[in-house]
């Protein structure tokens, strides 16, 4: 007989790691094992507040609280030791600290309100004055400088609030990275955030003479130090992990590694452009991942393309090298308002607010498919209803923030029929809009032949099967060579 034995090594516990998501309106928390399967996940509402039009802002003090909590909610069943790593992804929002890193209002009278959101676009103006200027960096960002973007919210807050924020103002960061520098204490931006919304462009780094040309000369101070002086790739280990506060907050232990994060839609696209795909007779399966898009599709949506050699299209963000994929060039389509679109149409008729607690996006799929009665398809439904869906302008490719919303085939009717169409020719105007954004991107040079979809829209059946019938032509149905693949994320 053989002799007894403490615990073997392979009896040791298992170990986790978690990554944290914050979204637009929502910090989400998973805990994963070290093979990738899901254990546990929570979610935590965050505040939005809009002091005017087109101004939207957020406090990094509560986004940090909850991801806190979230984060203390997934790993309540298990040891602290059991978890190896975190990793943080979030939207591309400002986030303005003074030099004791503590919150600067970027409203007025706004208290901790220190967050200046992706989707605001009060430096309109300023983004068109900085595309006015011709400089060499807006080739890489489709030609035409978006609002969306960082060079014009900080040109606004110069301009707008030099005295409560801008003289105030120490360190400048994309959210992700501000939450990394909460994690760590280490103020190292990822190469995801500084390449795809500040213009930062490496090997070479800063271009000085962009921020000159715009005003923006305070800036090159301390070797860029309020907008970043170190850099590393996406997922690189940061400092030394989690700090002792940091550790306190999240429940976890000190010294935990943390790998510098991504953006939210970047982090969606890693994930599903690269998913395995063997077994489902997909026409990508045997092509290289560069013959993938992903769309990442929940409040707005983001359309990533990625490519061997910088390709340039215009309107379209873009190319970045490393941004999202390791040494692979990305292109980054994108529609501002898709979710948020489709609940501001539902949720602005009639019939919506007599019938609200009844009427999800689920029933009025099947509302359409008791419309179409097996008769027709639910797609020819809305042949007299068209929506032109830039309500909150055009991202790509015709990359005009001023254009706006339109819907044409109205009646006086106000039914829950008229809602369903309502809601069918939104989804469809968005779906139209990818193709657009699709066509663009082949012209440049992309060779794309399956479209994949992660986010919160991507759990919709009928929102996934008219984009693949709206990004399917003629010649490509009859040859079999593109799809559409849903990964709910």
């Amino acid at each position: 007989m053989c002799p007894l034995h403490p615990a073997l090594p392979h009896m040791m516990a298992e170990v986790f790691y978690v990554g944290v998501d914050v979204g637009t309106a929502s910090v989400r928390a998973a805990l994963v094992t070290r093979d990738g399967l899901l254990k546990s996940t929570s979610e935590e509402p965050i505040s939005i507040w809009e002091p005017q039009s087109d101004h939207y802002v957020q406090s990094s003090t509560e986004i940090w609280d909850k991801c806190c909590t979230v984060v203390k909610r997934v790993t309540s069943g298990i040891e602290r030791s059991q978890v190896r790593g975190i990793g943080f992804d979030a939207t591309c929002s400002l986030v303005v600290l003074d030099q004791n890193f503590q919150p600067v209002p970027v409203i007025q009278d706004g208290n901790e309100k220190n967050v200046v959101m992706w989707m605001d676009h009060r430096a309109a103006e300023q983004a068109a004055r900085i595309t006015d200027t011709g400089h060499g960096v807006l080739t890489r960002v489709g030609g035409v400088m978006s609002p969306e973007m960082q060079p014009p919210k900080l040109l606004w807050l110069k301009e707008n609030l030099k005295e409560s924020c801008w003289n105030k103002a120490a360190h400048f960061l994309d959210l992700p990275d501000f939450l990394s520098w909460k994690a760590t204490g280490c103020l190292t931006r990822s190469l995801c955030t500084l390449v795809c919304k500040w213009t930062y462009c490496p090997p070479d780094g800063w271009d000085a003479s962009f921020w000159t040309m715009i005003g923006l000369e305070d800036l090159l101070e301390n070797n860029f130090s309020k907008i970043g002086s170190v850099t590393c790739p996406p997922g690189s280990p940061l400092g030394d992990g989690l700090t002792q506060e940091a550790a306190a907050d999240l429940g976890l232990e000190p010294t935990t590694a943390v790998g510098a994060s991504l953006i939210d839609a970047h982090a969606g696209g890693l994930g599903v452009i690269g998913a395995d795909v063997k077994g489902f007779h997909l026409p990508c399966e045997d092509q290289p991942i560069t013959s993938r898009m992903a769309m990442i599709c929940g409040t707005s949506s983001c359309h990533m393309a990625i490519s061997q050699q910088p390709l340039f299209v215009p309107g379209v963000w873009g190319p970045y090298l490393s941004a999202m994929v390791p040494n692979l060039w990305l292109n980054e389509g994108g529609q501002s308002a898709t979710g948020r679109l489709i609940d501001h149409m539902v949720k602005g008729h009639t019939a919506y607010t007599q019938l609200q607690e009844q009427i999800q996006q689920s029933y009025l799929n099947n509302h359409l498919s008791l419309m179409a009665n097996s008769h027709s398809a639910v797609d020819l439904l809305g042949s007299s209803l068209h929506v032109w869906p830039d309500f909150h302008g055009n991202r790509s490719p015709l990359a005009d923030p001023t254009l706006k919303g339109m819907v044409v085939g109205l009646s006086f009717s106000q039914t829950v029929d008229d809602l369903a169409l309502l809601y069918l020719a939104t989804v469809q105007a968005l779906a139209l809009g990818t193709f657009h954004i699709l066509e663009a991107m082949k012209e440049a040079g992309h060779d794309i032949r399956t479209l994949f979809l992660c986010g919160g829209l991507s759990k919709n059946a009928l929102f996934v099967q008219i984009h693949a019938n709206a990004t399917v032509s003629n010649k490509q149905e009859k040859s079999n060579h593109s799809s559409v693949s849903s990964h709910s994320a």
